[in-house]
């Protein structure tokens, strides 16, 4: 498709929209109109259009002088993981995973330069991170993210170590572009990834992908665990055939939906 057709077919009003919705997090979750168009960079004229149109919607609220998101906003997620029904059809195999290992597990997918937590079976052990469906983490510095990132075409690879902002989030973090590909093609010859402190000191996780039909990567999946309670090397004897045997069984599940939806 052409540049100038791009363009063409490119919708300002529904980026803005949508860059409104994003604007609100953790921090910022009730946001009067000059903040909203200051974390846009809009115009007031336009954040305030834009504002009414979602409260009218029923995706926002008006109180006073502060917006706020209403919970209605998550159909637009869900509109997503309804599609792909992996939480679905993952979670009571998630779940088993947790009996088994007492350690949390989660499934995501790839989004530009994070990973998205499409499904989450916590444990009661708490980390200092608090992670739920929706959630984005930087897929360099995390095992599903390097999984996933195993995948791409060589091309794709390529731009992403070209253009990914490679943070550093503790000293063992890896931010060299050239040693996190040979870390990756690695990956890609094994077919699982070990991430050791890597995006939090304590945090260690393994992941492996899972595969749909046609050999077609629906999502990565993975077991995290405190580094005082388990060493890497009995993440690989003990967590990681549980975890494939996971993944086997959602790419089945999700194989036979997909079969019966040709």
């Amino acid at each position: 498709m052409s540049t100038d057709k791009n363009e063409r077919e490119f919708v300002q009003s529904l980026a803005r929209g949508l860059a409104v919705i994003r604007s609100f997090d953790e921090d910022h979750a009730a946001m009067s109109l000059s903040e909203v168009a200051n974390r846009t960079d809009m115009t007031r004229a336009t954040a305030r259009r834009l504002l009414h149109t979602l409260v009218a919607l029923g995706y926002a609220d008006l109180n006073g002088k502060l917006f706020t998101l209403k919970p209605t906003v998550l159909d637009l997620g869900y509109a997503y993981l309804s599609s792909l029904n992996l939480w679905q059809i993952a979670h009571p195999i998630m779940q088993e995973v947790v009996e088994k290992v007492h350690e949390s597990c989660s499934a995501s997918v790839l989004e530009g330069q994070d990973v998205i937590y499409v499904a989450r079976v916590p444990t009661r052990r708490i980390l200092s991170i608090g992670l739920s469906v929706g959630s984005h983490l930087p897929a360099h510095a995390t095992s599903m993210g390097r999984v996933l990132l195993s995948s791409l075409p060589d091309d794709e690879l390529e731009e992403f170590l070209r253009s990914a902002t490679l943070n550093r989030y503790t000293e063992r973090t890896v931010t060299d572009p050239a040693r996190l590909r040979r870390i990756i093609d690695k990956i890609a010859k094994i077919g699982w990834a070990l991430v050791d402190q890597e995006f939090e000191l304590g945090l260690r996780s393994i992941a492996v992908p899972v595969w749909g039909l046609s050999s077609r990567l629906i999502a990565a999946l993975n077991i995290s665990t405190h580094a005082a309670r388990m060493s890497t090397d009995q993440m690989v004897e003990q967590l990681l055939p549980v975890l494939r045997d996971a993944s086997r069984q959602i790419s089945a599940a999700m194989g036979v939906r997909q079969s019966k939806q040709a």
